[in-house]
């Protein structure tokens, strides 16, 4: 199996939730939170994890309506994950994260890993999310296409 190396993220407006997977592309990590401070921050520190982990696809949650349609706040996501695909050469690949930041709070609950004062933990919980989405549809559809092949 080829190895794989994807950089899930939470885009926010104060903050970006991190997350990285294993190279067998079976488990999502939350590896970092950036708090954004300038466009051109967020690309130097984007720009030092992709090196650092030799990412070759991002996977951006986006943060559709609860209805489904593309809201501000999605085309805002688009807008900056277009950007950034530019200047990093990387291609985006979007996963809907609807509920997500939800879902990461509870697990960190579970987990007694939950603080009120630490957004940035639930933001980072919510990128591994995104990220082990996209890894679990990513498998489920090479499943399906080698079965197809029998």
């Amino acid at each position: 199996m080829k190895r794989i190396s994807a950089l899930g993220l939470d885009v926010g407006k104060k903050r970006m939730g991190v997350a990285g997977c294993d190279g067998t592309g079976l488990i999502a990590t939350g590896l970092t939170t950036i708090y954004r401070t300038s466009f051109a921050e967020d690309i130097k520190q984007l720009q030092s994890i992709i090196e650092e982990r030799k990412v070759e696809i991002l996977v951006i949650g986006m943060p559709y309506s609860l209805d489904g349609t593309v809201g501000l706040q999605a085309q805002q996501v688009q807008k900056f994950a277009n950007k950034i695909a530019k200047i990093l050469q990387l291609p985006v690949e979007y996963v809907d994260e609807r509920l997500t930041s939800v879902e990461a709070e509870a697990q960190l609950k579970n987990n007694k890993q939950f603080s009120t004062r630490d957004k940035g933990a639930i933001d980072r919980r919510a990128a591994a999310i995104i990220l082990q989405q996209w890894l679990d549809m990513r498998r489920m559809k090479k499943m399906k296409d080698e079965k197809d092949k029998r």
